[in-house]
């Protein structure tokens, strides 16, 4: 013992990648176990909470010219952490969520031996240096925790109902020494100012901010080139006449970006150099640019009689939006990029043209932002704010301020990125646990003042949405409920035709979900052998069942509101709940793919009433039972096929009856016009009902036909073509709860899926 009675610990020293964390490296070292994955293991890591850890490194610095600095740059340090070199202190670090420069000039040693050492320090030791507020309560966490608040760092981490509570201590990104000559390019943002797509003519503003020594500037030129497919298509060269300016290109036979199925997503190669009257290259900065618009026309309310507007334009064109909403991929966020090409690729599978970064994750890295830009995915980007007010104070917004123009700055060029989002349901939650009080979100001074002001100075290009969703002044007096809003998340424990879905008055659904099973094979790599069937003759859940169904630590009690979803939606939609595993996972993920096919479709046939579906979501950052149609291990559920079915670009789909007739539509999400063959028939039956063809105008939504309701249940086969390409689809017909030995015989019959999904005994 210390004298002041403190025990005393001594250190160890273990091996660290990076980018890496520190979990990860105490499961190499073998001091944690590798298979923290399954079961209860994660609870095992709360006891290192409390821990500060030193990343340490020896390295040679060559030697770097007299007019020249040296930076140290830190991608991602997790979370509040001290740098020093070789012994002094240089920097302190309070946000894991942006990326740090330091300038090491005059600590390095050049061309000798150096120390770096990252202290990193304990955020919930931290947490108790602040006051938390009465209003800092999270509806959704299971036990309410709030110790976050003061904290930048990604809110999943505390535990959440798709991740577990593991706060990492890391260097998750890269760790680069950077030499920064004495001419160098500080900024530099590309834009579009104006374009008549008709024409194919546009003009771009290049704006810039240099740094160069005084005596220089008079001799130096700015030129701006643009390539497209390698081959150059601008060349300009002006003088150098401040640091800072903007520059003019106009675009002869523009080539535009489009979302998919719009159009190409057109990008061209921005290059920005510095150069001496000789022509030497001094600075250069190289990306990729996308000549585009875009616009977001909204109203504030929503009802049958003014029914709400949340509609995207991208250059000048109405967009219906297909997305998926994206959650970080691991909670050991140092995996991430490794990760990302797999399950990006997905989402082209899927045909998403928007996903929504999720704010209760982190801003992703540089992979993601490119990929979306190169294959014509809009980003919904909120910022990292989620359910809960954050602090008020000025220490707090100028924090924020710091975070917001770091993030801003950093993909403010990107094309894909096409609305900035203030938080997630931060105002649902103030509304939610403050109904007697009367307090207004619209005195949230993070997302109505120090985030638009930051985006009022540096990109006022793009549409901003102060919260997802967002409850104006114009709404409170009507009410909490989202079916006043234009934008909305729809959740609700019920069937796939619940009347939430139906009878919304939103135009727009950026949340909407429905749980369902992984298949055996990863419930067998989640659980202990002992716990993979989970029931006994009364149906009850285990306690590993119960911590994949989101108890954030063993103290949460039995926090098993979504195993029970699985089960009474299951039940719903088939009248029971098969007690047999195998039958289980088949009727929970047919109840999620209907829910997801019929809420898309649903969706889609009302265009442009209705102008976009993000449903929840694409896949889990942890082995869990939950609502992703991909889990952790990359194991597809049934809803990810039938997503895919109801999101092609033209689609044919059979909606419910109205006045005892089935409309049929055709929805084309293209600027071109498609004619094809449509047929329906009754997949029991066998009998042909419909058969004709179509002709659906640009980017519109036609009905093709009617046919009459049927009695009892059963299975419409839409079979239709699209440039000589045949498509299938199905739809339901009858009423709730159907038998699901008849919805298998019709699955099988229809063979418009792959039947291995309903097998699950392998």
């Amino acid at each position: 013992m210390s004298p002041s009675g403190m025990k005393t610990i001594k250190a160890r020293t273990i091996r660290a990648t990076v980018p890496g964390n520190v979990e990860l490296d105490l499961m190499e070292a073998g001091l944690y176990p590798k298979d923290i994955m399954v079961g209860n293991r994660a609870y095992e890591i709360f006891g290192y909470e409390n821990y500060q850890w030193c990343y340490t490194r020896t390295f040679t610095a060559p030697r770097i010219a007299a007019d020249q600095r040296a930076e140290l740059y830190l991608g991602g340090v997790d979370c509040l952490a001290e740098v020093w070199m070789n012994g002094t202190k240089i920097a302190s670090l309070d946000n894991m969520l942006i990326s740090h420069s330091i300038d090491v000039t005059q600590t390095l040693k050049q061309g000798s031996e150096n120390k770096l050492e990252i202290i990193i320090r304990s955020v919930v030791a931290e947490a108790q240096k602040f006051q938390i507020g009465a209003l800092a309560y999270r509806m959704d966490a299971s036990p309410a925790t709030m110790d976050f608040l003061n904290i930048r760092k990604s809110t999943h981490a505390y535990g959440w109902s798709i991740l577990p509570r593991i706060l990492n201590a890391a260097v998750y990104r890269d760790v680069e020494r950077r030499v920064i000559d004495p001419v160098h390019i500080k900024d530099i943002n590309w834009y579009t100012a104006w374009l008549d797509h008709n024409n194919k003519s546009a003009d771009l503003y290049a704006d810039f901010q240099v740094i160069a020594p005084v005596a220089e500037i008079k001799n130096l030129n700015t030129v701006f080139v643009l390539r497209r497919e390698g081959k150059e298509v601008v060349r300009q060269t002006a003088p150098l006449l401040s640091y800072a300016g903007r520059h003019h290109v106009h675009v002869n036979n523009a080539e535009l970006w489009w979302p998919r199925g719009y159009g190409e997503p057109a990008l061209y190669q921005a290059e920005f150099n510095i150069a001496d009257q000789q022509g030497n290259v001094l600075a250069s900065d190289i990306q990729n640019i996308g000549i585009r618009t875009v616009r977001l026309e909204r109203n504030d309310i929503a009802t049958k009689d003014n029914p709400g507007k949340f509609q995207f334009y991208i250059n000048g064109e109405p967009v219906f939006v297909r997305g998926t909403n994206w959650v970080p991929i691991d909670i050991f966020l140092s995996r991430e990029r490794k990760m990302l090409p797999g399950i990006m690729a997905m989402m082209n599978d899927l045909n998403c043209n928007m996903v929504r970064v999720w704010g209760g994750g982190l801003y992703e890295h540089d992979d993601f932002y490119n990929y979306c830009d190169e294959n014509g995915i809009m980003i919904w980007q909120d910022f990292a704010f989620a359910c809960t007010l954050y602090p008020q104070d000025d220490e707090f917004a100028k924090k924020v301020e710091k975070e917001i123009r770091s993030v801003v700055l950093r993909l403010r060029n990107h094309p894909s990125l096409t609305l900035w989002c203030g938080n997630n349901e931060t105002d649902r939650s103030l509304l939610w646990q403050s109904a007697t009080l009367g307090i207004d979100p619209n005195r949230d001074r993070i997302s109505r003042r120090v985030i638009p002001g930051v985006l009022y100075e540096f990109d006022p290009t793009r549409p901003y949405l102060p919260s997802s969703p967002y409850h104006s002044p114009a709404s409170l007096p009507l009410g909490q409920g989202d079916h006043i809003l234009p934008e909305c998340h729809m959740w609700s424990s019920a069937y796939y035709k619940d009347y939430s879905y139906t009878a919304v008055n939103s135009a727009f659904a950026s949340e909407v979900g429905w749980h369902g099973c992984p298949n055996r094979e990863s419930l067998e790599k989640m659980f202990d052998k002992a716990f993979v069937y989970p029931w006994d003759k009364n149906m009850n859940w285990n306690d590993q069942w119960i911590t994949k169904s989101y108890r954030s630590t063993p103290k949460s009690g039995a926090t098993n509101g979504r195993v029970e979803l699985l089960r009474s939606q299951t039940r719903n939609v088939f009248g029971e709940c098969p007690s047999n595993l195998a039958m289980f996972i088949v009727a929970s993920q047919i109840a999620q793919a209907e829910a997801f096919k019929y809420c898309i479709e649903f969706w889609r046939s009302d265009k442009f009433k209705r102008t976009g579906v993000i449903w929840w979501n694409l896949r889990d950052g942890w082995p869990i039972t939950s609502d992703a149609v991909v889990d952790y291990y990359n194991s597809k559920k049934l809803a990810y096929y039938y997503i895919k079915n109801a999101q092609h670009n033209v689609c044919a789909i059979v909606k419910d009856p109205v006045e005892e007739k089935h409309p049929v539509v055709v929805v084309n999400d293209t600027r071109e016009t498609y004619d094809g063959l449509l047929t329906i028939k009754d997949v029991g039956s066998g009998e042909e009902i419909f058969s004709g063809e179509y002709s659906v105008p640009a980017n519109s939504c036609i009905t093709v036909t009617q046919i009459a309701e049927r009695l009892g249940q059963g299975m419409f086969l839409v079979t239709y073509t699209v440039k000589g390409k045949e498509y299938k689809n199905h739809y339901l017909y009858g009423k709730i709860p159907f038998k699901l030995e008849d919805y298998l015989q019709w699955y099988k019959k229809a063979a418009i899926y792959d039947t291995q999904y309903i097998n699950q005994e392998k």
